[in-house]
């Protein structure tokens, strides 16, 4: 007797309505894998990183005064970090700001930045490393994924993803590396899309909630070896889904968060056993749907009522890339760069 074929031959062996959709399944198929590929090939990268490599390799370092007394209360670890886990080591204007405004509210500390593409090597000569180095607290460093991961329950999941491809694979070893980082050595995590406006020094065990549902992890503070963010690992390998944006991300945050205070809703709590999530107006003022702000003109008595309550407002930068204003005008990024980051700011004015 011969063997029965598979569903997949049944299927192309079968009436002519059966091959057309089977056809037609195929070129969805075909279709979705093309789209990912051209999302993350053209929409997924800066769209102002050309511009960058026309840009003059030096800049000329502000006059800074000496640092003043040191906060009362320090930051956890008195470390920053940044993480750049793309190839990318010429930082663009928004991640020089993101720097230069964490490193100019806290000169006490020390800002790492951590960038997968150095690879060792001393950081290449560029704008943005000329204008970072300019601040004695910030050290660029390159970003060693297998020795982060070593030792934390992401090993194993970071061995295996090296060779397998999924669309969201980048932001999510992002999101990975992010947690590891602090569980290990403490501390304050911003991405590079954040402008910081005060002192972090009060915040610790904490994390910020971009709406009444959602957490997000673009800014953390935890102390070393903290369990929420033990348990935020494990819960990232035992429930691990690269195909759903965010699941590894902002959606992993908000139901550890859930399990760790033992609720529903975030609207039920938003402290509880050690650990804080700040309400959405703390780095989340403007919310993303509404990202376009940032590129109108404000008033100043807006601006203030706008950020009264905020440490460190993020742009938005996967929905603003490519956005483009003048240095000098109005617009509430601008104001924010005039004042948060003065030499990013004049860099801006001078070379675009």
């Amino acid at each position: 007797m011969s063997r029965p074929p598979d569903c997949l031959l049944q299927l192309l062996w079968g009436t002519p309505r059966q091959r057309v959709c089977t056809f037609l399944l195929f070129g969805f198929k075909f279709s979705f894998f093309v789209s990912l590929i051209i999302y993350w090939h053209v929409g997924g990268e800066p769209k102002d990183q050309g511009r960058l490599y026309n840009l003059p390799v030096d800049i000329p370092c502000p006059t800074l005064g000496p640092p003043g007394p040191p906060n009362s209360t320090r930051l956890a670890g008195s470390n920053i970090f940044f993480l750049e886990t793309s190839e990318r080591t010429s930082p663009n204007f928004l991640f020089m700001c993101s720097v230069e405004s964490a490193a100019r509210v806290h000169p006490e500390a020390q800002v790492t930045v951590l960038m997968k593409g150095l690879r060792g090597a001393p950081p290449p000569r560029n704008l943005g490393t000329s204008l970072l180095g300019c601040f004695p607290n910030v050290q660029m460093l390159p970003l060693d994924l297998d020795a982060l991961f070593r030792g934390t329950p992401l090993a194993a999941w970071h061995a295996a993803s090296r060779w397998r491809w999924e669309p969201y694979l980048l932001p999510v070893t992002s999101d990975a590396a992010r947690i590891a980082l602090l569980w290990k050595f403490g501390g304050v995590y911003l991405d590079t899309d954040f402008i910081v406006l005060r002192s972090l020094g009060n915040l610790s065990n904490a994390l910020g909630a971009q709406s009444r549902y959602v957490l997000n992890g673009a800014f953390l503070a935890f102390e070393r070896q903290h369990e929420f963010l033990a348990l935020c690992m494990r819960d990232f390998v035992a429930h691990y889904n690269g195909w759903v944006w965010g699941h590894q991300g902002p959606q992993l945050l908000t139901r550890v968060f859930k399990r760790w205070c033992n609720i529903r809703s975030l609207a039920q709590g938003r402290s509880c056993r050690g650990v804080t999530a700040l309400p959405r107006q703390a780095f989340y003022p403007v919310p993303w749907q509404s990202w376009k702000k940032y590129f109108e003109d404000i008033s100043p008595a807006e601006l203030s009522g706008l950020l009264n309550a905020t440490y460190a407002t993020h742009v938005w930068n996967k929905k603003s890339q490519g956005m483009r204003f003048e240095a000098t005008s109005r617009t509430l990024l601008a104001q924010l760069y005039a004042r948060y980051c003065p030499t990013t700011h004049a860099a801006m004015r001078l070379y675009l």
